[in-house]
């Protein structure tokens, strides 16, 4: 221990280093001139920088590491830590004495302490992703409506068959239960149960800005025509086909004034109770060759069908079997040629239209790795008329399981009107003026492909590819 001279002058606050600690002290000192034990105040430190080093700092720098060495010590090797004491009396004089505290401090093994798991270090890694609790209450209710159309057919079910539970409801349900199987609105062309007023509720917007969905316009179509709309792809469930031609929300009537536009869907759904109800409202009707011809030839601005037009879904149930995100767009369309032969006996003209993102929406099971699944949805399909993919999506309250869509961008493009001439009723259709017309409509299809894909964010090498 080195010391200082006492001092004379008045007490003065002890000079410590800036990075000091206060240390407890380990024992009393005694000042001997007058008796009295005084307990030192301690700091610990390595000292300052811009105060002169002590000669116990003055040891060169180390050889290898070319660190600041301390009494042989490199940087390495950590220096013990300096103690300042600072020793006053009575009288104010001050005793300073450094030393060092080089005591050997136990170190720390592998083997002192065994942790378990972390608690909910699962959740963290799992892939479920939950929606958080402040979403916008706009966003609730685009999920709501979204989740209301994909679930309308059980929903109406449900409150069916809940109704004939009640006996009281029983003289109201087994007549209109015989009126759903024998009614013939769906494929009578009148239109007659069509509401404009409930397919322009504002509901419907929140429906297209889930995803969100809008409408594209290639040219314009005369009101004096009418139009067969082939809509493609199928997707899943073709929610851009319902969001942009079974309501207002996306302005098809701005965008083609003077036309009248029924969606098609399978005949089958109007039997379904109260569903056909909803349907027949939204201004859908079945796809039967009987129901298009009487939609396409009666009515309109000319009692002949004028003004008019029908979207069909063109690859069907069988199209929905190849709608893969991120893959080829492949189309269902090379031997599709009804609706060609349709147009040329009802004389409409021929419209296709490509919706960008509808093969998004979902992920679905690939036939290329589960083929035994795949031959069972085509023998249903065979024998049934309709497949069921199995697919899934997002959910309400998450973003990777459930049968939501997802969030995808729908841009759907209405091309050019291919012109059909109208063939005499009872003539034959002949059959080189069909692949004429259907070689003209795969070229228009084509070229809204090639014209708009990069606009509408189409992966790289997405290719569209026309299959059977």
């Amino acid at each position: 221990m080195s010391a200082s001279t006492p001092s004379t002058s008045p007490a003065q606050p002890p000079s410590v280093p800036l990075d000091a600690e206060p240390f407890p002290a380990t024992g009393k000192k005694t000042d001997r001139s007058n008796g009295i034990e005084e307990t030192p105040t301690q700091f610990v430190g390595n000292g300052e920088a811009h105060t002169q080093r002590s000669p116990l700092f003055s040891s060169p720098r180390h050889k290898k590491s070319g660190s600041l060495g301390v009494n042989g010590t490199s940087k390495e090797q950590k220096p013990p830590k300096l103690i300042v004491q600072d020793f006053p009396d009575r009288s104010g004089q001050r005793l300073t004495s450094l030393l060092f505290d080089d005591k050997p401090r136990p170190q720390r093994t592998q083997t002192e302490l065994v942790s378990g798991r972390r608690a909910g270090a699962s959740w963290d890694r799992s892939h479920i992703h939950f929606a958080p609790f402040s979403v916008p209450l706009k966003r609730r209710l685009q999920t709501l409506m979204v989740l209301s159309h994909t679930l309308s057919i059980a929903l109406f079910l449900t409150a069916f068959f809940l109704l004939c539970a009640i006996p009281l409801f029983w003289p109201l349900l087994l007549p209109y239960t015989i009126y759903v199987l024998l009614s013939a609105a769906p494929h009578s062309g009148t239109l007659s149960h069509r509401s404009p007023f409930l397919r322009s509720l504002p509901i419907w917007s929140l429906f297209a800005s889930y995803f969100p969905a809008r409408l594209h316009r290639s040219s314009r179509l005369e009101p004096t025509r009418k139009y067969i709309f082939g809509y493609h792809p199928h997707g899943i469930i073709s929610h851009g086909a319902f969001a942009t031609f079974a309501t207002e929300a996306c302005g098809f009537s701005t965008l083609f004034p003077g036309i009248t536009n029924t969606l098609l869907t399978l005949d089958s759904n109007f039997r379904v109770p109260f569903y056909r109800d909803y349907a027949l409202a939204m201004g859908l009707a079945s796809v039967s060759r009987e129901s298009c011809e009487n939609i396409l030839t009666k009515g309109g601005a000319n009692g002949e069908g004028m003004g008019r037009a029908i979207t069909i879904v063109v690859g069907g149930a069988r199209e929905s079997l190849d709608a893969q995100p991120h893959s080829h767009l492949r189309l269902v369309l090379k031997r599709r040629k009804g609706f060609v032969k349709l147009a040329i006996r009802t004389g409409a003209d021929l419209v296709p239209v490509l919706a960008f993102g509808e093969n998004e929406l979902y992920e679905q099971v690939t036939s290329d790795s589960h083929p035994f699944v795949h031959r069972f949805q085509l023998m249903v399909k065979k024998c049934m008329g309709f497949t069921v993919p199995l697919f899934h999506a997002r959910g309400v309250f998450n973003y990777d399981v459930g049968l939501m869509p997802y969030r995808k961008p729908l841009n759907v493009v209405v091309g050019r009107p291919v012109k059909v001439v109208q063939v005499r009723k009872g003539e034959k259709v002949d059959e080189s003026y069909v692949e004429e017309l259907h070689a003209a409509y795969v070229t228009e299809l084509a070229r809204i492909w090639e014209e708009w894909k990069d606009v509408f964010g189409v992966d790289k090498g997405v290719e569209l590819k026309i299959v059977e």
